[in-house]
């Protein structure tokens, strides 16, 4: 197949940025670069606006239909692509049964949440989905999924979060990331300003003698909706700023994960949105 460059050394230059782009998060964000790994993730961020600077494909990868039509698609799209040996590829990746194919993509630039609010679509009442100080990769991906499925404006991610451009969290999305507005690194005192300037309610999960109910709290008006860190919950800062609401639970649970709690939340609002006059 024309346009591939088969490789072997691991000194190749392609080869040796993969593997600090995958193994550095200080290396990939200094680059601006990003991994992506595995054929469905690959096909998505193909499908999508964001650029790929280059792919590394396995053999045994190209012999399925799917990889050979992702390549074709890669290809034509003047994108490089690399082919090596199975042994080569387990060094660059970071999953247990690597698929075979790997994107290295560049991050989108950093948005304010100005201008994640214009690009917002839809005439619904905005809903932002904001994690404060957020570290386990699974949740931030798990939520950013969610986010996806009930159509939120935009997810935010607060100093302190981790790096939404991590392996786990960009395997966690299951795709979603290529298509949920974010913005990144954003402070409380921003944050505040935003939801008052944009005339949005502000919220936050707690659970305390100031809290009600999920299902008390109107949702289908313009929110922005805070969770926060999985040991200490939202900051003071925030919480003193804000309306709080909590999920109520039967059984002996004293809490919820944080994606599960937001997962809760999102299609809470989802329902009163769509069903609640």
């Amino acid at each position: 197949m024309k346009d591939i460059q088969r490789i072997t050394s691991a000194a190749n230059p392609i080869v040796r940025l993969t593997h600090a782009i995958v193994h550095s998060q200080h290396r990939a964000a200094k680059e601006g670069l990003f991994a992506v790994e595995g054929l469905r993730l690959a096909e998505m961020a193909a499908a999508s606006d964001w650029t790929i600077r280059h792919a590394i494909v396995t053999e045994r990868a190209m012999t399925g239909a799917r990889a050979k039509r992702l390549i074709d698609v890669l290809c034509t799209c003047g994108v490089r692509v690399a082919l090596v040996a199975d042994a080569l590829f387990s060094t660059l990746s970071e999953t247990d049964s690597p698929q075979g194919i790997l994107l290295v993509t560049e991050r989108k630039q950093r948005v304010s949440l100005d201008e994640m609010h214009a690009g917002a679509y839809g005439d619904a009442p905005p809903l932002y989905i904001v994690l404060d100080r957020v570290q386990d990769p699974g949740n931030i991906g798990t939520i950013l999924r969610t986010a996806d499925a009930v159509s939120a404006a935009g997810v935010i991610l607060l100093r302190g979060s981790a790096d939404i451009y991590s392996g786990k969290v960009v395997r966690a999305t299951m795709g979603a990331l290529f298509h949920v507005p974010f913005a990144v690194h954003i402070t409380a005192e921003a944050l505040m300003r935003f939801a008052q300037e944009k005339g949005m309610d502000l919220l936050a999960t707690a659970c305390d003698g100031e809290s009600r109910t999920l299902f008390e709290a109107d949702l289908r008006r313009p929110a922005v909706i805070v969770f926060g860190n999985e040991a200490n919950g939202v900051s003071e800062e925030l919480l003193c700023a804000s309306e709080h609401i909590y999920i109520p639970m039967r059984g002996h649970a004293e809490s919820l994960n944080v994606s599960a709690a937001a997962t809760a939340v999102m299609y809470e609002a989802l329902r009163q949105r769509i069903y609640c006059e």
